[in-house]
C-alpha cells in the first residue's frame, strides 16, 4: 500500500494525485478486457503505452482548476488500488465544463464505488470551482453499467451521438452517449 495525499475522501474511497509509482496498477487494469470492452473492443496496452502516454495525461495539471483532472482510486480501509476517476476541464483555459469519468478494476465493479467517486466528485467540483456551470459524461450507448452509474451520479441523458473512430468495436454501431449535469439542475438537487 503506498501512502499518497488524499485529493478527496468518502466513506469507502481515497482520491489521491497518480504518482509514476502507480504505472504497474495502470497497466494492470487497460490489459483486463472486460475493462477495456467499451473503450477498445478489450485490446491490451503496452506498458511502453501506460509509461508515454496513459501516465502522462493522469499527471496533466488543469491551470483553469489548479489542479490535476485524474486521481488514482484506493479502498479507504485497505489501501487497494481500485482504478480511477476523472473530472477534467474539457478545456485547459476554462472550468466551465468539466467530463467526468471513471475506471475500476473488476473486483470493485457493482459495489457502489463509481457512483460514490462520481457524487463526491461532482459536489466537490461545485462548491470548489465556481466557474463550473456544467458536468458531462459520455460512453457507449450498449454500456448499460456506466450509463447506470452517470443517472445515479445525478446526470440525465442529453444526447446519442455517432463518432467515426479509426477502430470500430462491437456496439459502436449504436454510438455514444451524452449525459450532463449543470449547476442549476445540482443547486435544485441540495
Amino acid at each position: 500500500m503506498r501512502s499518497h495525499p488524499a485529493y478527496l475522501e468518502t466513506a469507502r474511497l481515497v482520491l489521491r494525485p497518480f504518482t509514476p509509482d502507480d504505472a504497474d496498477d495502470l497497466h494492470a487494469l487497460d490489459n483486463d478486457p472486460d475493462v477495456m470492452r467499451f473503450l477498445n473492443g478489450g485490446r491490451p496496452t503496452s506498458r511502453g503505452t501506460v509509461r508515454d502516454r496513459v501516465l502522462p495525461r493522469l499527471l496533466h495539471e488543469h491551470p483553469c482548476l489548479g489542479t490535476r483532472g485524474y486521481w488514482a482510486a484506493q479502498e479507504k480501509d485497505s489501501g487497494v488500488f481500485l482504478g480511477w476517476f476523472e473530472f477534467r476541464p474539457l478545456d485547459d483555459a476554462d472550468a466551465a465544463v468539466v467530463e467526468l469519468g471513471y475506471r475500476l478494476v473488476k473486483a470493485a465493479w457493482g459495489r457502489g464505488y463509481a457512483t460514490e467517486g462520481a457524487r463526491a466528485l461532482i459536489d466537490h467540483g461545485f462548491t470548489t470551482y465556481p466557474a463550473l456551470r456544467r458536468v458531462t459524461a459520455n460512453t457507449m450507448t450498449v454500456n448499460h453499467a456506466s450509463r447506470r452509474v452517470m443517472e445515479k451520479a445525478g446526470l440525465r441523458f442529453l444526447r446519442t451521438y455517432f463518432e467515426d473512430w479509426p477502430d470500430r468495436i462491437p456496439g459502436s454501431e449504436h454510438g455514444e452517449v451524452e449525459y450532463e449535469l449543470t449547476r442549476e439542475e445540482w443547486e435544485r438537487r441540495r
